[in-house]
């Protein structure tokens, strides 16, 4: 087991690695002047700005490897919009946001995906079967910002039918502000959940050990807590880790649909704005991020299916 789990940490660094390396390279090819007029006035104001950041150096391999040096150090640099602010110091604040919404929208889709799943199974060609799936068609097509402008628009018409404000419609800081987005972050990937629940359910309702259990006279909620759900959910854990990653780091439109002061808004302002180093803090964590949670997931696969030995 911990033979496995060190190969596994040493192929996420050197996953990680190669972002890192893609995104230098990528960046340093992408068309634009992180000193823009705006920010260098005078030939003298450039050239103090270039000596700061690196940039009067070639880059392969001094700035590249600068690059890296700070990286392992788990310094990302300062940024180039955000006067005086560091790229770790900017990550800081805005994770936690992104982190908090993307909980309860983890929470929500995948509880929703299990058990939609399991349901359209349980009553396979049956009325529930055909409008869960009508739903999660829906779901998976349609993207993220309609729901988004749907569900604006939709809280608007509830305050004012009410007469007061029962949901914010965007804006951050109480729970009430979480819910909304939440639903809109956590929609889509709970339709996928729940596919792939009902596909992976669909193969365990009878099985030989399930009939089995059934002809020995196991309760049926025991049979389908036990033996059915228990073996249907395991594909749904493999790709929770990147839909987890995926959610907590930033819902890029949702964020700004919203005016959320998280990772994703963050990402999408530094973009506009050419803040090449902010781009690449952002992008190295995200990366490392999702690399952690795919080597969480894999052992908590094997903790959940004693069938598994990682260790082999």
């Amino acid at each position: 087991m911990w033979r496995y789990t060190l190969r596994r940490l040493i192929q996420g660094v050197i996953t990680v690695w190669f972002i890192a390396t893609a995104t230098f390279a990528a960046m340093h090819m992408v068309p634009g002047d992180p000193l823009g007029s705006e920010r260098a006035t005078t030939e003298s104001i450039r050239q103090s700005l270039e000596a700061r950041y690196g940039l009067d150096q070639p880059v392969f391999p001094d700035q590249y490897l600068i690059f890296l040096g700070n990286m392992a150090r788990g310094d990302f640099g300062i940024s180039f919009t955000q006067q005086n602010r560091s790229v770790n110091d900017i990550i800081l604040e805005a994770f936690p946001v992104s982190a908090q919404l993307g909980v309860l929208a983890v929470l929500f889709a995948a509880l929703g995906g299990v058990l939609l799943g399991a349901l359209t199974a349980l009553n396979r060609n049956r009325l529930p079967d055909v409008i869960i799936m009508f739903l999660v068609i829906l779901g998976i097509s349609i993207p993220s910002f309609v729901f988004a402008a749907l569900g604006q628009l939709a809280v608007v018409r509830l305050n004012d039918w009410s007469g007061q404000s029962l949901l914010p419609v965007a804006g951050w800081g109480t729970f009430q502000h979480m819910l909304l987005p939440a639903l809109v972050l956590g929609l889509g990937t709970m339709a996928f959940l729940t596919r792939l629940m009902r596909s992976s359910m669909l193969e365990v309702v009878n099985t030989d050990y399930v009939r089995t259990a059934r002809a020995k006279g196991v309760p049926p909620l025991r049979v389908f807590w036990r033996h059915q759900l228990r073996n249907a959910v395991l594909p749904v854990i493999t790709v929770l880790g990147p839909a987890i990653a995926a959610i907590t780091t930033g819902g890029f439109v949702v964020e700004l649909v919203f005016a959320i002061p998280g990772l994703g808004r963050t990402f999408v302002e530094a973009v506009q704005q050419l803040d090449y180093t902010l781009i690449m803090g952002t992008t190295v964590f995200y990366g490392a991020f999702l690399v952690l949670m795919v080597i969480l997931v894999d052992l908590l696969y094997g903790w959940v299916d004693p069938r598994v030995r990682l260790g082999s």
